[in-house]
């Protein structure tokens, strides 16, 4: 008897690969046979992402696409907090569930495809199904968030902050680190509120009483060997605490924190707490405790009501930040999000503009630092051996959002490979290394 076949789309951030590999990991589990097309497979789900407008628009297509080539389609994901939308464009697909609705969409497969068991179809790794490279993976510390951004419908598509035990962690780590991971990135909405709904709960791992809490967290998963990557960092006060980790080489010097803007009056209207003075400070700290930190942050410009003395204020913080890392939006409505009511929308045009001159001024930024880096002696992680070379991380860049070190003709490495190259060149993205 021929097991049945599931067909996966996996769209939007870590977080939803994540409950992607977690799904298609309890469905392995129970026989199924994940496909890699739609003529084989017998049904497809779709994990859809409701973030922009943009992402809206490339859900509702990948549905349509499933529809159009397999017919039988289930749609999950944040998006799914939005059924009616989804079934006014595409009325025939078989279930709909909303983000991190895991058993759920277990159920509706068992329900339109039950499973027939073999023990043979029904083996996992030990680190259950990933769809990252074996050399990486994502670890999602908690569900939902707190904060009420007034850009942001996150909290009512994930709802508030669940933080996962921090033993429940620890084990899966393990899991992951024994079965050849070399990087875990570390991923939530809001990774530095973990453990805050648990009251920083304590839990005893390897013989010693450990919080449910970033920091408790980062120093156990330091003690792994392998690289501990944190993302998604709301700026916090106890953040500094974690910076001496990074400076013993415990955990990566690298630090995902979405400032979002610099003016302290668009930042109100944003709904988020820091101010950029105090957010320059604490760089300044930060770089002196750990002088190699990488800082990754991400900001919105065209922001409803943002003046040109507000955003020429963001371009003086990036000039005083130094940030290695940037990425920026312009401004989009997001449907549901309370910042749409506001007054004084900024034009596309002017939006696109803005945008143009913060990237500008970012890209001569980055190009900076990164030559700064010329003539180190650095170690990076191999993630692809092409017919030119090797294609690299160092411990500044995450994959696919940051930069790669290009090694010429070292076709002789192995993809999970640490090694030690020295740094020849630079643009604003990249680098170019030889083995040493």
């Amino acid at each position: 008897m021929t097991a049945p076949q599931i067909g996966f789309i996996s769209l939007g951030c870590p977080k939803a690969l994540v409950d992607s590999e977690r799904i298609l990991t309890k469905l392995r589990a129970e026989g199924y046979i994940i496909s890699p097309n739609y003529k084989d497979a017998d049904l497809v789900v779709v994990n859809t992402c409701g973030f922009i407008d943009a992402a809206v628009e490339e859900s509702l297509d990948s549905i349509g696409e499933a529809l159009a080539e397999n017919g039988r389609v289930i749609v999950t994901g944040c998006l799914g907090t939005r059924e009616g939308e989804i079934r006014a464009r595409h009325p025939q697909v078989l279930k709909v569930t909303g983000a991190h609705a895991i058993d759920e969409v277990v159920a509706s497969v068992h329900e339109h495809l039950p499973p027939r068991h073999d023990p043979f179809n029904s083996l996992l790794p030990p680190q259950g199904i990933k769809l990252t490279p074996n050399h990486y993976a994502y670890l999602k510390i908690s569900e939902g968030c707190n904060h009420r951004c007034t850009f942001c419908i996150i909290p009512s598509m994930r709802g508030d902050l669940v933080s996962r035990p921090i033993d429940d962690v620890m084990v899966e780590a393990v899991r992951l680190a024994d079965a050849g991971v070399k990087e875990l990135l570390i991923v939530s909405q809001d990774t530095s509120a973990y453990g805050l709904d648990l009251k920083y709960q304590p839990h005893y791992w390897r013989g010693r009483s450990v919080k449910t809490r970033f920091y408790d967290l980062a120093e156990a998963l330091g003690d792994l060997g392998i690289w501990v990557r944190m993302h998604y960092v709301y700026p916090y006060p106890h953040v500094d605490d974690v910076i001496p980790l990074m400076a013993d080489g415990k955990i990566l010097p690298y630090l995902d924190i979405p400032f979002q803007h610099a003016s302290s009056r668009i930042l109100k209207l944003m709904k988020r707490p820091a101010a950029s003075q105090n957010n320059l400070e604490r760089i300044r700290a930060w770089r002196q405790v750990c002088p190699d930190i990488t800082l990754r942050s991400t900001f919105i410009v065209g922001f409803p009501g943002e003046t040109e003395q507000e955003f020429e204020e963001l371009l003086d913080f990036l000039d005083e930040a130094q940030l290695d890392r940037v990425g920026c939006f312009a401004y989009s409505p997001v449907k549901g999000a309370v910042a749409n009511d506001l007054p004084d929308s900024i034009s596309e045009e002017i939006k696109q503009v803005r945008l143009a001159r913060f990237m500008e001024r970012q890209s001569e930024i980055s190009a900076g630092r990164l030559q700064q880096r010329i003539g180190n002696i650095e170690t990076v992680l191999i993630d692809e051996v092409v017919e030119e070379g090797a294609v690299a991380r160092s411990q500044s860049d995450a994959p696919e959002i940051d930069g790669q070190v290009f090694i010429d003709g070292a076709t002789h490495l192995t993809v999970g490979d640490f090694v030690e190259v020295g740094i020849e060149e630079a643009d604003d993205h990249d680098l170019w290394a030889h083995l040493i």
